[in-house]
C-alpha cells in the first residue's frame, strides 16, 4: 500500500474545462471537497455562506454538462456564486471576497468572463439570460443561457414578465429554479428523479412535438382540449403547470444533491430542441455543513467564524445599531398610534421589521421580493388614513421609484420611508451602497427628506413621520452602529425644514446633512485651531431646505461648504440652485459642495470608503483651505470630485 499523499480533485480544477475532463464518477468527491474549501474561505472573510453550501452539486453539474464561458450561466443576485468562482480560476483569491481590492461578493463582469452579468440585486437573471439567448439566435452562435433563480426571488413581478416573453429565445433559454426555501416541491426521491428523466429526455420531447403537430390537425375544439389535457396530467404529476402556462417545459423536481439525479436531466435539457425550458430542481440551504444545517437563517449571512464549531467571531460590544433603533422607535410609536403600519420587503431582519412584527403582527407585512408593490401597497393604506411605514434599503428603493412617483408623490399620499443602508456601506459595494436616495427623492415636489445625524435624531425623525399626514416623507440613516448616545425616553417634536446649529463661529460654515456632523465636528476642532472660527450646522432636511439658516450662513462667512453622504444632485445642488436663484453667490462668497464622487465605489471599510470619497475632516479641511486660497468670485466647484 502506498504512502503517497493523494492530491485533492479540487487542486487539479482550475477552471470548467478541467472539470469536464474528469469522470462522473469523481464528481461527488470534487463536490465535498468544493465544500470544504468554500466553508474554510469565507471563515476567514466572512460573507454569505448558505447559499453557496446548497448550491455545490448544481455548480458543479453545470459547469460539467454545459459549454461554460459559451454557454452563459448567470446567477440571481450572486449569494449562491461562492463556488461558482472557486472553479472558474479565482480560487487562489477566495480569501481576499469581500475585502479591499478583492473579490467581489456577488457576480462582476470585470472579474472573470464566467461572470457574463453582474448581479446583487434580486430577480435580474431570467431577463439578462433571455437577452443573451436571444442575440446568440439573432447571430446564429450556438450557445446556452442558463439563468438560476432562487424560489424567493421568483416572488418578484421581474421574474414572471421575463418568463412571458421566453418563447423568443426558444431552446437556447434554460432556468434552473433553485428551491430551497419555500418548500413548492413534493417529496424528492427515486420516482420524482426519474419522471424527471423521462419528461426530459429527447424522445419524450420529440413524441410529445409529434403528438402537437397531430392535434392541430384536429377541429379547433378538439385540439385545445387534447393541449390542456396533456398539460394539466403532466403538471399534476410535477407540480409545473404554472410555468408551463408561461410558456416554459417543466421539468422536475430533481434533488440537486444527487449528482447521478442532476447530470443525466440537465444533459437531457442541454440537448433538448424544444424550449425554453425550466428545471425545478431541490436544494437544502447550509447544505453539509451541520452548524448552517441547524441555524434558522441557515448561515444566510455569516461574520468570521471558527470551522470546527461554527461559533462566528463576535464584534465587540458597542452602540445599537441604527436599524435597532429604528425598529424601536417604531414600536413606540405603533404601541402610542393603532394606525402605524409597517411593510418591508423580504428583508424583516435586515430592516428590523422583524421586531417590530413580534410586537404587532397584524400590522406588519412581508410582501417578499417586491418592492414596487410594497410601495403602492403603503400608498393604498394611507388613501384609506392609515400611517404606513415602508422599511426598504435605500439600494432597492430604486426599484420602485416610478411607484414613489406615481402612487405616492403626485397624489401626495403620507406614505413614510424609512430607507436604511444610506451611503456607504462597505463589503457589500457599489450594487448596496444607498447613494442616491436624496438626488431622486429630493426632486420630487410634495417630498420630505430627512437625514439622520445620530441616534437621538433618528428616534425624533420617527416620531416626526408618523405625525406627519400631509404628504409623503422620508429618512435616511446609515448601516452600522450608533455613536452611543444617549436616548430621552420622550422624543423632541422637529419642525418641518429646520436645521440646528452644532457649534457658532464667524468665519467659515459646514452645512451638514446626515452622519457626517461628527466629521464636520472634527474638522471644526482644527479649523478654529488654525485660527478659522467654524459654524457647524446640522441641516437635518435636504427638502424642504432651511433656507433662513443657509441665508444667514451665506452672509455672514467667508467660506461655506455643504457636505453629504449622498451623490451628486443632492442637497449640495439644492443648495446651490437656491443660493444661484436668490442671488447670494454673485458676490465674493465661495460655496462648495462635498458629496460622494462620480464613480461606483467598490467594496472596502466603510471608513476608508469614506476617506477615497474625500468626506472625511481631512477633506473638510482641505476644501477649506483650498477656498480661501482661490481667489475667483463665484467659483462653484466640489471637493475631489
Amino acid at each position: 500500500m502506498s504512502d503517497t499523499p493523494v492530491t485533492p480533485l479540487l487542486d487539479t480544477v482550475n477552471l470548467p474545462k478541467d472539470l469536464r475532463a474528469l469522470a462522473p464518477e469523481l464528481l461527488p468527491q470534487l463536490a465535498r471537497e468544493l465544500r470544504e474549501e468554500m466553508i474554510s474561505a469565507v471563515s476567514v472573510t466572512g460573507g454569505h455562506l448558505g447559499a453557496g453550501l446548497g448550491v455545490v452539486e448544481l455548480t458543479v453539474a453545470l459547469h460539467y454538462v454545459f459549454d461554460t464561458p459559451r454557454d452563459v450561466l448567470i446567477w440571481d443576485v450572486g449569494h449562491q456564486a461562492y463556488p461558482h468562482k472557486l472553479l472558474t480560476g479565482r480560487r487562489d483569491r477566495m480569501r481576499t471576497l469581500r475585502q479591499g481590492g478583492g473579490l467581489s461578493g456577488f457576480t462582476k463582469r470585470s472579474e472573470s468572463e464566467y461572470d457574463p452579468f453582474g448581479a446583487a440585486h434580486s430577480s435580474t437573471s431570467i431577463s439578462a439570460a433571455l437577452g443573451f439567448a436571444v442575440a446568440n439566435k439573432l447571430a446564429g452562435k450556438p450557445g446556452k443561457a442558463i439563468a438560476v433563480i432562487g424560489d424567493g426571488a421568483m416572488s418578484a413581478g421581474m421574474a414572471y414578465e421575463a418568463m412571458n416573453n421566453a418563447r423568443e429565445a426558444g431552446n437556447r433559454l434554460i432556468v434552473i429554479l433553485n428551491d430551497n426555501d419555500m418548500s413548492i416541491a413534493p417529496p424528492v426521491g427515486a420516482f420524482s428523479a426519474y419522471l424527471a428523466r423521462l419528461i426530459s429526455s429527447k424522445k419524450f420531447i420529440s413524441m410529445r412535438e409529434r403528438m402537437k403537430k397531430f392535434a392541430r390537425a384536429m377541429p379547433r375544439p378538439l385540439h385545445n382540449a387534447a393541449k390542456k389535457a396533456e398539460e394539466f396530467a403532466r403538471g399534476m404529476a410535477t407540480g409545473g403547470t404554472l410555468f408551463e402556462e408561461l410558456g416554459f417545459y417543466y421539468v422536475g423536481p430533481v434533488d440537486g444533491h444527487n449528482l447521478e439525479h442532476l447530470l443525466p436531466v440537465l444533459e437531457n435539457v442541454r440537448d433538448a430542441e424544444e424550449g425554453p425550458i425550466l428545471v425545478h430542481v431541490v436544494t437544502q440551504k447550509g447544505k453539509g455543513y451541520a452548524p448552517a444545517e441547524a441555524a434558522e437563517d441557515k448561515y444566510h449571512g455569516v461574520q468570521k467564524f471558527d470551522v470546527v464549531t461554527g461559533a462566528q467571531v463576535k464584534a465587540p460590544p458597542g452602540p445599537p445599531s441604527y436599524t435597532n433603533i429604528f425598529a424601536k422607535a417604531l414600536i413606540a410609536e405603533a404601541t402610542r398610534d393603532d394606525k402605524v403600519v409597517a411593510i418591508t420587503a423580504a428583508m424583516p431582519s435586515g430592516t428590523g421589521l422583524d421586531k417590530f412584527a413580534q410586537a404587532f403582527p397584524e400590522r406588519s407585512f412581508d410582501v417578499g421580493i417586491a418592492e414596487q408593490h410594497a410601495v403602492t401597497f403603503a400608498a393604498g393604506l394611507a388613501a384609506q388614513g392609515y400611517r404606513p411605514f415602508v422599511a426598504i434599503y435605500s439600494t432597492f428603493l430604486q426599484r420602485a421609484y416610478d411607484q414613489v412617483v406615481h402612487d405616492v408623490a403626485i397624489q401626495n399620499l403620507p406614505v413614510r420611508f424609512a430607507m436604511d443602508r444610506a451611503g456607504l456601506v462597505g463589503a457589500d459595494g457599489a450594487t448596496h451602497a444607498g447613494s442616491f436616495d436624496i438626488a431622486y427623492l429630493a426632486t420630487l415636489p410634495n417630498m420630505v427628506v430627512m437625514a439622520a445625524a445620530d441616534e437621538v435624531e433618528l428616534v425624533n425623525m420617527v416620531h416626526l413621520m408618523a405625525l406627519h399626514d400631509s404628504g409623503p416623507i422620508a429618512v435616511r440613516y446609515p448601516r452600522g452602529n450608533g455613536t452611543g448616545i444617549a436616548i430621552p425616553e420622550t422624543p423632541q417634536v422637529i419642525e418641518i425644514g429646520k436645521g440646528r446649529i452644532m457649534r457658532e463661529g464667524k468665519k467659515v460654515a459646514i452645512m451638514s446633512l446626515g452622519t457626517r456632523l461628527e466629521e464636520a465636528m472634527k474638522a471644526a476642532d482644527r479649523l478654529d485651531a488654525q485660527g478659522l472660527s467654524t459654524t457647524v450646522a446640522d441641516m437635518r432636511f435636504a427638502k424642504p431646505l432651511d433656507v433662513a439658516l443657509i441665508r444667514r450662513l451665506l452672509a455672514t462667512h467667508d467660506v461655506a461648504v455643504t457636505i453629504e453622504e449622498g451623490s451628486s444632485g443632492g442637497f449640495g445642488a439644492h443648495v446651490l440652485t437656491w443660493a444661484s436663484d436668490e442671488g447670494l453667490i454673485d458676490g465674493g462668497l465661495k460655496l462648495r459642495t462635498m458629496r460622494l464622487p462620480d464613480i461606483f465605489q467598490d467594496h472596502e471599510k466603510p471608513e476608508k470608503q469614506y476617506a477615497d470619497a474625500g468626506l472625511d475632516a481631512d477633506a473638510i479641511v482641505t476644501t477649506v483651505l483650498t477656498a480661501l486660497r482661490h481667489n475667483s468670485v463665484g467659483v462653484i466647484e466640489g471637493a475631489r470630485a
